[in-house]
């Protein structure tokens, strides 16, 4: 296969949806019929039960749920397939929106009988910003749900996205028994043994609208609704327009239940063949779109985790690749330091599987050793080709906390894995000016994200915390200080604290603070937080 032939066969999307709305367990039926996977797991389950491949920290496994992104991959019909799998939970939104750069459109998971939920609504903002498509599958229509047009209507009023049903339920809860193909115009009715199901794959029965048999297959009364109710959906719905799906102008909508598999197959077909191939990334620095079809290989770093492998403490940067062939041994170029280098120990992922790979192309997601040099945003190149890929955003934490470790003979161990955690994104840390490094300020979007930092510092570094709440809701970049930080006036519950680039800021508790630190401090300009 050509290099334009291997590119044009990728599919890279993100799955997105509030918490609980069955995201996870979508992504593993995905897998499934991809054939990545011979058995299911779930995320909640009985103790016997597999977890879900893409939950695979102890931490998502115990909670039920996802606490960061996973990337997996796989073939299906010609296609390569890549999944990113993103945390539901708000808590984790910054992963959520960092993974959403790399991908280039998004399946929304909506829960049946709950309709459009609140995070949703800001996840599906970033995607609008992006113009990426974006398609929805309504999940959970095995137990009892809202009226299928009702829930078209959620979507559009709240969303304010046009839909377009590709296939319509037939009953709900107990009674769902199969879907309509308004593409085909053939009814599939599903069936399952009760005992494997969610676990294995479905059995599919195809027959004619209108068909005798159905009347056995669905009901006499289920077949007649179906007739009446795709009668008046050819009536009153939008019409298919691909180039307002590509343009995240219209979504396309399935129905279907991830738990038993039932329509899980009929979505993963139509989307594959609605998805776009790789999208063009703006360079920055000329203002013009990549092709993904060149020659130069280019890519850019959206996400750094540490310790995916326990035995060796290691730390893995993912990689979008933009454009070209990435090839093993080769050597490339990190903009950001000025650095050539051989990015040692490529892989695909499957969650915390690996594989090593020798080449890559433009839209596959790989992971590469990290030595410590790369950051969030970083672009890679080869040598002599200067692109910029326009930075990731990162988000002004809104809860802070006083963390020291209890045992002040393990400061080397909590050095480190402070350092790694934020490097990741997972935490942001700024220190006190000239305090040393004996107390951090850890700022985070949510603060279930200082469980996780506490767990994993006890489990992976072996450090135990001391952590006190702060009073802060805000930080502002001091721009400009008429004299000595130190000699400012500040308003009680506000503070001077230092990030790791050396920059100085204020935290403070009200937005009104920033009116009484200006007002009494003649010169002092604050900036917002920066975004990139």
């Amino acid at each position: 296969m050509t290099n334009r032939e291997e590119i044009e066969r990728r599919r890279t999307f993100a799955i997105i949806s509030h918490p609980d709305a069955g995201k996870t367990t979508l992504t593993e039926k995905l897998l499934l019929y991809g054939g990545a996977i011979n058995q299911a797991g779930s995320v909640k389950g009985k103790q016997s039960a597999k977890h879900a491949v893409s939950d695979w920290m102890d931490i998502e496994k115990q909670r039920g749920i996802s606490v960061t992104s996973s990337v997996l991959q796989f073939n299906y019909a010609g296609k390569c397939v890549n999944i990113l799998d993103t945390p539901g939970h708000q808590d984790f939104s910054e992963d959520t929106y960092r993974t959403l750069m790399a991908a280039d459109s998004a399946v929304m998971v909506i829960d049946a009988a709950k309709g459009v939920e609140a995070q949703t609504i800001k996840l599906f903002k970033v995607c609008t910003l992006r113009h990426i498509p974006i398609f929805t599958f309504i999940n959970k229509m095995d137990r009892e749900a809202r009226d299928p047009f009702e829930l078209m209507e959620n979507i559009e009023e709240i969303l304010g996205i046009k839909t377009y049903p590709m296939n319509w339920p037939i009953g709900c809860g107990k009674e769902f028994k199969g879907v309509f193909d308004r593409n085909t115009r053939k009814v599939l009715a599903f069936s399952s043994d009760g005992r494997a199901n969610g676990v294995k794959k479905v059995n599919e029965t195809e027959a004619e609208l209108g068909d005798a048999a159905l009347d056995e297959m669905l009901t006499p009364y289920l077949h007649q609704q179906l007739v009446d109710e795709i009668e008046l959906l050819d009536g009153a719905a939008e019409e298919f327009d691909l180039d307002k799906v590509l343009r995240g102008e219209l979504s396309p909508v399935f129905f279907g239940s991830a738990l038993t598999n039932f329509g899980v197959e009929p979505f993963l077909e139509n989307f594959l063949r609605l998805t776009p191939t790789p999208l063009a990334r703006v360079d920055s620095l000329t203002g013009e779109p990549v092709d993904p079809c060149r020659d130069e290989f280019s890519a850019f770093i959206f996400k750094i985790q540490a310790n995916m492998n326990k035995a060796h403490r290691d730390r893995i940067a993912f990689m979008r690749i933009c454009s070209g062939k990435f090839e093993r041994d080769t050597e490339y170029f990190h903009v950001q330091s000025g650095r050539k280098m051989r990015l040692s120990q490529p892989q695909t992922m499957m969650a915390a599987e690996r594989e090593i790979v020798d080449e890559a192309y433009a839209g596959d997601i790989i992971g590469v050793f990290d030595p410590g040099i790369f950051s969030i945003g970083d672009t890679i190149t080869v040598p002599g080709k200067k692109f910029r890929f326009s930075g990731i955003p990162t988000f002004e934490p809104e809860h802070f906390m006083l963390v020291s470790p209890k045992d002040t003979m393990k400061r080397k161990q909590f050095v480190k894995g402070v350092e790694q955690i934020a490097q990741e994104g997972a935490i942001q840390i700024f220190k006190i000016p000239d305090s040393g490094f004996e107390d951090v300020v850890v700022g985070v979007v949510g603060t279930l994200q200082f469980d996780v930092f506490e767990y994993r510092m006890k489990n992976e570094y072996g450090v135990d915390l001391r952590m006190s709440g702060l009073p802060y809701e805000h930080l502002r970049f001091i721009r400009a200080c008429p004299c000595d930080v130190k000699d400012l006036m500040l308003c009680s519950g506000s503070r001077v604290l230092e990030d790791f680039k050396g920059r100085k800021l204020i935290a403070f508790g009200g937005e009104w603070s920033v009116g009484f630190l200006t007002k009494h401090n003649k010169g002092l300009v604050l900036d917002d937080w920066l975004s990139v």
